[in-house]
C-alpha cells in the first residue's frame, strides 16, 4: 500500500501546511452598510449623552407616568427653564416676564450689570441641574439670558404676591391678572418648569433693594419664606391675609424647613415630618402590604380622629382613647384637600421623587396609604364626614377614582416605607378574633340602620318567646304555689347549657308550707285532666327536651 505524503508528515508540520484551498481569513474591518449607520448613530449619540453629574434635580418625567395624565406635566400659561422654552401657546406670558424684567431694572443699569455678571457665573452649574438639557438646541448665550429673564419674574411674582396677601378674590398685583394667580400656582409646581433655587437667592439678593417692594412690611422674607406662603394655597385652599406670626401646616414657620433645591422641592420638605430637617431619624421600614379600607377598619373598631395641627404626613396609630376596652384602636390623620388641582401637585411630587435618587418616597408612600384606605365612594363618605378629606369634586365616586389613578402607573417603594409600622399595626389588628367578631356583626347584623333595628326587634322577639316557654312550662307544673317561679326560670336558662333535664332530687324543700317536693308522689294529680303527678312530670320533661335536644 501506497503511503500518502500527508500521512507521512508529523502532526505538527501538517498544521503549519498552507492548503490553496483554503478560504481567506476575514478582517476585522470588513465594511458594510449596517457597521457604518450603527457607527454614525453612536458618534451622534455621544454628542447628546450629558456628563455624569450628581447635581440634576429637574427632570423630564418618565412617558410612563405622562401617559396617565399629560396635563398634570406640561405647563398651561407659563414656561420656565428650557423644557418648554419658545413653545407658541405660552409667547404670551414671555411678553409678560419682559414687562417685569424692564419695570425692574429700568434707570438701573449698574443692578442690570451686576445681575448679568452673576448669571454668567451661574449658568454653567445651572444647566447642569437640568438632565435633559440639549446644548445644541440652546446655546450659553441664550440659556443665560432666558434664565435672567424668568428668575427676576419669580422674584418679583413672589413679593407682589406676598403684598396682595395670596388671596384669589380681587388681587392688586399689576403683574398679573386675577385669572392667573391659580394658573401660575399650578404651572410653577411642575416638574419640569423648575428652577435652581440658588440662581434664585442670588438674583433674589441682588434685587432686594431696586426692588419696589422693598419697602413693604414683608420685605424681611426670606425667599423660602415667600415660596411656602406662595404654594401653601395649593394644598390648603384658599389662605388668608398673611400677617405676622402666621402659621403654616399648623406650626410656626421655620426658615429652616424651607430648604431645597427648587420650588418642588421646597414645597416637599415642608410637608414632611419634622419639615423635612431630619429625613434620616424618620423610621422606615419594609411594607409588605397595603392597609386595608377605612370602611373595613371602621367596622373592626377602629376610630378616625382628625388633627389639623399636624403636617399633611404626619399618621399616627394608637390605643383608643374613648374607649375603656384595651382592643380600642384610633388612627390620627391631618386634613387632606384633593381635587384637579391638588391631583397634579402629588403627580408631580411623584414624579420628582421617582426621578431624584437623593429623595425618599415619603409623598409616594402617603398617597398610596390613602389609595389602601379609599376604594369606594363609602370610604370618601366616611372620611368626609370625619372631616379628614374635602373635595371640591362633583360626588365620591369621582374622588376615589381620583386618588386610585395618582399612584397608576408608579411602583410602590416597600422598602422605604415611613409608615411601615402604622400599616403592619393597623393590618395585625384588623386580623385580631376581636376584629374579625366585631366585623362580621356589623357586615351582616348593623350595615344600616333599617338591618339594625330588624336585628333588634328579633332579639327583642326571641327573648320574649324564651319568657314565654318557662311561664307556660312553670304553669303547666301544679306544685307551682309550692316553688318559687324564679326556680323554674333558672331551670330554664341552665338547660340549654347543661344538654339535659335536672331531676327533682335536686328540687328543695318549701320551707313556706314543708313540703318534701322529691318524690313524684307529692305532685297532686291534676283534677281536670286526670293525670296523675308522675305523668305530668313526665309530660314536662318530654317538652324540654322538644326545645333542648
Amino acid at each position: 500500500m501506497k503511503k500518502n505524503h500527508l500521512t507521512s508528515l508529523p502532526f505538527h508540520q501538517i498544521t503549519r501546511t498552507k492548503f490553496p484551498f483554503a478560504a481567506p481569513k476575514k478582517t476585522r474591518h470588513y465594511h458594510s452598510k449596517w457597521r457604518d449607520s450603527l457607527t454614525k448613530e453612536l458618534d451622534s449619540i455621544d454628542d447628546h449623552i450629558p456628563e455624569e453629574t450628581t447635581s440634576f434635580c429637574i427632570y423630564k418625567v418618565p412617558q410612563t407616568m405622562r401617559s396617565v395624565r399629560p396635563k398634570a406635566f406640561k405647563p398651561t400659561i407659563i414656561s420656565i427653564g428650557p423644557y418648554h422654552y419658545g413653545l407658541p401657546n405660552l409667547q404670551s406670558m414671555e411678553n409678560l416676564k419682559k414687562q417685569v424684567f424692564h419695570g425692574l431694572f429700568h434707570g438701573n443699569r449698574a443692578a442690570l450689570f451686576d445681575a448679568m455678571d452673576a448669571m454668567e457665573e451661574l449658568g454653567v452649574d445651572a444647566q447642569k441641574c437640568y438632565s435633559d438639557y440639549n446644548k445644541h438646541e440652546l446655546d450659553n448665550d441664550e440659556f443665560n439670558k432666558m434664565m435672567l429673564i424668568d428668575g427676576c419674574f419669580l422674584v418679583e411674582l413672589l413679593r407682589e404676591s406676598e403684598k396682595s396677601g395670596f388671596k384669589t378674590g380681587p388681587c392688586t398685583c399689576s403683574i398679573i391678572n386675577r385669572w392667573m394667580l391659580p394658573s401660575l400656582r399650578r404651572d410653577l409646581i411642575k416638574l419640569e418648569n423648575q428652577f435652581p433655587m440658588f440662581v434664585l437667592n442670588r438674583l433674589f439678593d441682588l434685587t432686594r433693594s431696586i426692588s419696589r417692594f422693598s419697602t413693604d412690611c414683608y420685605s424681611n422674607l426670606s425667599l423660602q419664606e415667600l415660596t411656602i406662603r406662595f404654594f401653601n394655597p395649593l394644598l390648603h385652599g384658599a389662605s388668608n391675609t398673611c400677617t405676622e406670626g402666621s402659621t403654616i401646616h399648623g406650626e410656626e414657620y421655620s426658615v429652616a424647613t424651607a430648604s431645597g433645591k427648587h420650588f418642588l422641592d421646597v414645597f416637599r420638605n415642608s410637608l414632611l415630618p419634622g419639615g423635612g430637617l431630619s429625613e434620616e431619624v424618620i423610621r422606615r421600614g419594609k411594607q409588605m402590604h397595603m392597609i386595608r379600607s377605612i370602611s373595613e377598619l371602621r367596622e373592626a373598631g377602629v376610630k378616625i380622629k382628625k388633627d389639623e395641627s399636624r403636617r399633611p404626613l404626619e399618621i399616627t396609630w394608637g390605643r383608643s382613647s374613648m374607649t375603656m376596652w384595651p382592643v380600642g384602636k384610633t388612627l390620627t390623620l391631618g386634613p387632606l384637600f384633593i381635587d384637579d388641582r391638588r391631583g397634579t401637585l402629588f403627580r408631580n411630587l411623584v414624579a420628582y421623587e421617582k426621578c431624584h435618587p437623593e429623595c425618599k418616597p415619603d409623598v409616594t408612600t402617603y398617597l398610596f396609604f390613602f389609595d389602601g384606605l379609599i376604594n369606594s365612594a363609602k370610604d370618601v363618605e366616611i372620611l368626609h364626614h370625619y372631616e379628614v378629606l374635602h373635595h371640591s369634586l362633583g360626588s365620591n365616586m369621582e374622588v376615589a377614582r381620583l386618588v386610585n389613578n395618582i399612584c397608576k402607573e408608579v411602583g410602590r417603594d416597600s422598602e422605604e416605607s415611613y409608615l411601615y409600622i402604622q400599616v403592619t399595626e393597623a393590618n395585625k389588628y384588623y386580623r385580631s378574633l376581636y376584629a374579625q367578631v366585631r366585623a362580621g356583626l356589623i357586615r351582616h347584623y348593623l350595615s344600616s340602620w333599617v338591618v339594625g333595628i330588624s336585628t333588634m326587634a328579633a332579639i327583642f322577639a326571641l327573648y320574649l318567646t324564651f319568657i314565654q316557654t318557662a311561664c307556660e312550662i312553670a304553669c303547666a307544673m301544679s306544685h307551682l304555689s309550692d316553688i318559687e317561679f324564679s326556680y323554674f326560670l333558672k331551670e330554664s336558662i341552665c338547660l340549654p347549657l347543661s344538654g339535659k333535664l335536672r331531676t327533682y332530687e335536686n328540687i328543695p324543700n318549701n320551707t313556706t308550707t314543708g313540703k318534701d317536693l322529691r318524690s313524684y308522689e307529692n305532685i297532686p294529680n291534676d283534677t281536670t285532666t286526670g293525670k296523675d303527678g308522675e305523668m305530668i312530670a313526665t309530660e314536662i320533661s318530654s317538652a324540654f327536651m322538644y326545645w333542648c335536644p
